[in-house]
């Protein structure tokens, strides 16, 4: 008997302590002091001048960097030099007061003056005399990104930085500027809530197309397009992979991060889950073979309602929506009710499960086709069309998801249809997940490979000859050799 269960809300994960509270400052116009001339020092003052800030450094001796820098006709602020060093009466009314200190005691000295100032206090390298620290930047003004490390690592730092730096298109900072000439436009235009935000959104994906804005009437109109419904609401089928967040597409990640109702599956990670937009709504509705389900009518006709209010509905599925995630049905449901609906593919379990043992599918000397088969029914059993003879075929691979309870069977049905029980098989269960098993071993053994691994969580089963090598590894781990990194059970 099946166990129907309803949509049910699930609330987003309360936000973890923070270290520092990461806030970005309106320095323009505004007076600074740098006390010192090293070069540590003119980094501060060509970055504070950067942000529009009237910057006075004090400081008798000056390094080349800083000579350099007093020199230089800045595009921002301006950077004046006081040929002495510091003393308290400088700080008065600073905004900010930066020093790169020569001991603990003039670190003291200036950090206790700047907070009788008034001014946000930091000595460079010294975070005991910090209220402030300045972390890595990724500089797409308007956009801006800032990265802290709480002053622990700042190698790190400038790892994710670089990383960062690699993703966000230089024409990033031409759109900033587009986004601010036309918000009173857009504002005006658009009701707030999701047709404002529907018309964000196309604007952020134009952003990373890659390629420049056109005029600012263009882009307006570009935005402003009514969605097909007239009621600019919509559904996204998203692939969220095989669980590790760091194989979700950059697309799936936009598209959580717009939506205002997000529609997940049981095996949905929660590290997924966590990119998502903290104000969108999150529902589970998952279908688990042998377990409670929500019915396929009841999700269909869940987001022809929330799309009919307006909103950005993200269905947010396992692996990839287009394999064997009932995407079909919720198109033609979505369609027939006159909402759009697009798709954003995934990483799907089996491509992972190749990845993870290391092997092609479709190495040219052992498969000539890939295969993914459902190992199980509406009611539970095997599907009574599956052609075995076919799917016996040696010169192919052949994956076999949800399989897990009907394993025996298809180890059964395959020696059956005269596929040698010698053949390669392997299972992988909760692949790319921290709790991840292999098992790798004969199709006669499947039924107790199955048995070793278990079959609670999601299970994937690879038969076919690719698997000859990952099995070789397994018999050298019971002799006793090593493999580094590996997973398998034996």
């Amino acid at each position: 008997m099946r166990i129907v269960r309803k949509p049910a809300e699930r609330r987003p994960a309360r936000l973890e302590p923070l270290s520092v509270l990461p806030v970005f400052c309106n320095l323009e116009d505004r007076p600074v002091l740098v006390a010192g001339g090293s070069d540590a020092a003119a980094w501060k003052a060509e970055l504070l001048a950067a942000a529009g800030a009237r910057v006075l450094v004090a400081a008798a001796e000056l390094s080349e960097e800083m000579r350099e820098l007093l020199s230089t006709d800045l595009p921002a602020g301006s950077i004046m030099h006081l040929v002495r060093d510091w003393t308290e009466d400088d700080l008065a009314g600073m905004a900010f007061a930066i020093c790169d200190a020569e001991n603990d005691d003039e670190a003291a000295q200036f950090f206790a003056a700047g907070r009788m100032a008034g001014a946000i206090t930091n000595v460079i390298d010294r975070p005991a005399f910090c209220q402030v620290q300045f972390g890595a930047i990724v500089n797409r003004s308007p956009v801006v990104v800032g990265i802290s490390t709480t002053g622990a690592a700042p190698i790190l730092g400038q790892a994710v930085r670089r990383r960062i730096e690699t993703v966000l298109p230089r024409t990033l900072a031409a759109w900033g500027r587009v986004a601010i000439r036309i918000r009173s436009e857009v504002m005006a235009r658009f009701a707030p809530g999701p047709q404002r935000r529907a018309a964000w959104d196309r604007f952020v994906d134009r952003c990373f197309t890659g390629h420049p804005p056109l005029s600012d009437a263009e882009e307006s109109a570009a935005i402003a397009g009514p969605a097909d419904n007239g009621t600019n609401g919509r559904v996204t089928l998203v692939g969220a992979g095989p669980g590790d967040p760091e194989l979700v597409t950059m697309k799936a990640v936009r598209a959580l991060q717009s939506a205002d109702v997000i529609l997940f599956d049981d095996l949905v990670s929660d590290e997924v889950l966590e990119m998502a937009r903290r104000e969108a709504k999150r529902m589970l509705v998952g279908k688990r073979g042998g377990r409670s389900s929500c019915r396929q009518e009841d999700i269909n006709a869940l987001m022809v309602k929330l799309a009919g209010q307006g909103k950005h509905v993200v269905r947010l599925k396992s692996g990839d929506p287009m394999i064997f995630g009932r995407a079909g049905e919720e198109i033609a449901e979505l369609e027939r009710a006159r909402i759009p609906v697009s798709v954003v593919p995934g990483i799907s379990a089996g491509m992972a499960m190749a990845s993870a043992f290391g092997i092609s599918l479709t190495h040219r000397e052992q498969a000539q086709s890939v295969r993914f088969v459902t190992g199980h029914s509406r009611n539970g059993g095997l599907p009574e069309e599956l052609d075995w003879k076919g799917l016996a075929d040696p010169a192919a691979t052949t994956l076999f998801y949800m399989g897990g309870r009907t394993a025996g069977r298809i180890s059964a049905h395959l020696i059956h249809a005269g596929m040698s029980p010698d053949t390669s098989v392997a299972i992988a269960r909760d692949i790319s997940r921290p709790e991840e098993r292999r098992w790798t071993g004969t199709l006669a053994e499947l039924a107790a490979g199955i048995g070793q691994v278990g079959y609670e969580r999601p299970v994937l089963i690879g038969v076919g000859a690719v698997f000859d090598q990952a099995r070789r590894d397994r018999g050298a781990l019971r002799a006793g050799a090593t493999i580094g990194g590996d997973r398998l059970s034996a």
